[in-house]
């Protein structure tokens, strides 16, 4: 059955960015349709409950690192709950010598903690008065052991970056990767002085949301999609579809293929969502040139083992989780402890461990099958957690090939590329991981932003 539609908006993709959005639209009455070629709503988020546990897929949490984030909870109230993680989880641990150390957190413990060399404890005193970078596309390394020095680079952000970006500091550009810390060197000289002014800034009530707490939803991740879905309602959402657009006179025309229809479009307004990746498919239009910068863009491959006990006899799971610098040579990037900060992720007195493999400094593990992976494990894991072997009650192993886009020096003629098609083509907007950041808030912010901002321009006409 062919079908002729004409909304308003069409976005494709129904992950956190395409669903947030949607659910901006829907309460200011805007015509909008969502189209996916998922036959579920979330994509990588999901919740799976099993055996007593119950687990992510994709992102384990996220941070309350803007308001939107948490309002968007305020705003699905009475159908999804913010859960905040036990105060535990600002505890961090980083594997060196063999052993588990956590993260400095005070003066004492950085002056104390094995991490570091005395060299750069008294390295980082001096670090106000260094001179700022002047090269744009400074890498994070360099950046760090320019003004910390290399046990910094090596045991606090190499493992932190393995856990954020499954990437390599070498190739991550701080501007892109980090824009946060980079402005603190560019605006005040300092990391230090930049970090001491701006607490001293003063916070409104809306910024004073922003709470930089580990969050997820009460019953998992999936519930947040659950209750954006419903809130959107189905008759918005068109999933199992794909997706040809080519630019009409006046917007965009879209031939929709679902298992049981062919759907023909036409919109003033698209907006996309989806990875770079996939963008030259659904844009066949694109010119080699156009299409380059998204062809280019490097994904990390991440594996993800999740590990669940009914009664756990290993380490004190007092912690968010333990990090795994590159220089220790270990099989693993991090480990969460996912059952010792969220509530009901696990048997009473039992352990959720989520453990994360792979990454662009392990490109080979995408390739391995089950039994090389639980070899790599075996091999590693049980010598970090317990003095004996592991023997789970559930195991699951997860594959994400192309799970979080590196912000590379690559990353500004992306960026560049992404302004001058949306100068072209009027009404087109390329959204998604693709450009500002790849956290849960960073999305949801970025999806009510660009809400608003077709609100405001569809209502002005």
């Amino acid at each position: 059955m062919a079908e002729s539609l004409k909304p308003k908006i069409v976005i494709i993709g129904a992950g956190l960015t395409g669903l947030t959005m949607g659910f901006y639209l829907k309460k200011t009455g805007v015509n909008f349709l969502i189209v996916d070629k998922s036959a579920k709503t979330g994509g990588v988020i999901q919740t799976i409950s099993e055996k007593g546990f119950v687990y992510e897929t994709g992102p384990n949490t996220g941070v309350v690192s803007s308001p939107e984030m948490a309002e968007l909870f305020e705003d699905l109230a009475g159908k999804c709950e913010l859960e905040i993680a036990d105060p535990s989880a600002k505890r961090r641990l980083i594997w060196k010598d063999n052993q588990w150390h956590a993260l400095p957190s005070g003066l004492w413990s950085a002056i104390t903690t094995p991490l570091f060399t005395w060299g750069d404890k008294f390295r980082i005193l001096g670090e106000p008065w260094r001179k700022k970078g002047t090269d744009p596309n400074e890498t994070l390394a360099d950046l760090v052991k320019r003004r910390m020095g290399n046990s910094y680079l090596d045991y606090a952000i190499d493992p932190f970056i393995s856990g954020i970006y499954a990437g390599n500091p070498n190739e991550l550009v701080t501007r892109y990767a980090m824009p946060k810390l980079w402005k603190l060197e560019q605006e005040y000289g300092s990391f230090i002085k930049g970090a001491i002014k701006k607490a001293k800034l003063p916070k409104d009530e809306r910024d004073k949301k922003a709470t930089k707490e580990v969050f997820s939803a009460k019953g998992g991740l999936g519930r947040l999609i659950e209750a954006l879905t419903e809130s959107i309602g189905y008759e918005n959402i068109l999933l199992s579809a794909e997706t040809m657009v080519k630019p009409i006179s006046g917007g965009f025309q879209l031939q929709i293929t679902t298992p049981e229809q062919l759907i023909s479009l036409e919109t003033p307004h698209l907006i996309t969502t989806c990875g770079g990746y996939a963008l030259p498919k659904l844009l066949p239009f694109l010119d080699e040139q156009e299409a380059a910068p998204f062809n280019d863009l490097k994904y990390a491959a991440v594996t993800q083992v999740l590990l669940g006990f009914n009664k756990w006899k290993g380490i004190s799971l007092k912690a968010f989780g333990g990090l795994v610098p590159g220089k220790e040579n270990k099989n693993i990037l991090g480990v969460l402890f996912t059952s010792s900060f969220f509530e009901g992720r696990a048997p009473k007195g039992g352990a959720l461990l989520s453990v994360f493999m792979g990454g662009t400094k392990r490109p080979d593990i995408a390739g391995m099958d089950n039994y090389q992976i639980e070899s790599l494990i075996n091999k590693d894991l049980p010598r970090m957690m317990s003095d004996r072997s592991l023997s789970p009650d559930m195991l699951r192993i997860l594959r994400y090939p192309k799970a979080i886009p590196q912000y590379t020096e690559s990353s500004g003629k992306r960026f560049e590329m992404i302004e001058l098609l949306q100068q072209k083509y009027p009404g087109l907007i390329l959204a998604g991981n693709i450009r500002d950041g790849i956290g849960m808030s960073d999305r949801v912010k970025q999806g009510r932003t660009i809400a608003e901002e077709l609100i405001g321009k569809i209502q002005s006409h």
